[in-house]
């Protein structure tokens, strides 16, 4: 192969690889603009909500677009810690991949706290270390989730002995 081959061959299994992680961030920071405040993002779910449950309650609605602005926050950083464990187990460097966990965990903590900092210099939006918190809870478990796959997956493939 050549020189001018083995780099485009690089340059493309690095863009698969990483790729989904940038993009993945930049729509994190574009879910932490003004465009998504709780302010906005009720002209969608109250609808939703009240067309799901014609009788809800007005504290009830307000509960439950708190609670899925909060699953919201979980669930992004646990498709983040996926993505870049993904990227990270798939990396030719064999420390990164004998390292992916706290490689993987460091990288959503540092978006989330990138992204409450971020929101703290909006009018529209408010940083809280909670939110931090709650998207490094949703990294954690999923990356948690990826390491028992992987420990199982690891025990089933485990030569019979004989």
């Amino acid at each position: 192969m050549r020189d001018e081959e083995r780099q485009a061959a690089f340059s493309s299994s690095l863009f698969r690889r990483y790729g989904p992680v940038a993009a993945w961030v930049g729509f994190i920071f574009l879910a932490s603009s003004a465009s998504f405040s709780a302010s906005n993002t009720s002209r969608v779910i109250r609808p939703v909500l009240v067309w799901l449950f014609p009788e809800i309650s007005e504290a009830a609605l307000q509960q439950a677009h708190f609670l899925i602005r909060k699953a919201s926050h979980f669930t992004e950083y646990a498709v983040l810690a996926l993505l870049s464990s993904r990227a990270f187990l798939s990396s030719p460097g064999p420390k990164l991949r004998a390292r992916w966990w706290p490689a993987a965990f460091a990288l959503v903590a540092a978006v989330a706290l990138l992204d409450e900092y971020h929101q703290s210099l909006l009018a529209s939006r408010t940083g809280a270390v909670y939110d931090s918190l709650l998207d490094m809870a949703g990294g954690g478990a999923a990356l948690a989730a990826v390491a028992l796959w992987r420990a199982r997956r690891r025990r089933s493939y485990r030569p019979l002995a004989g």
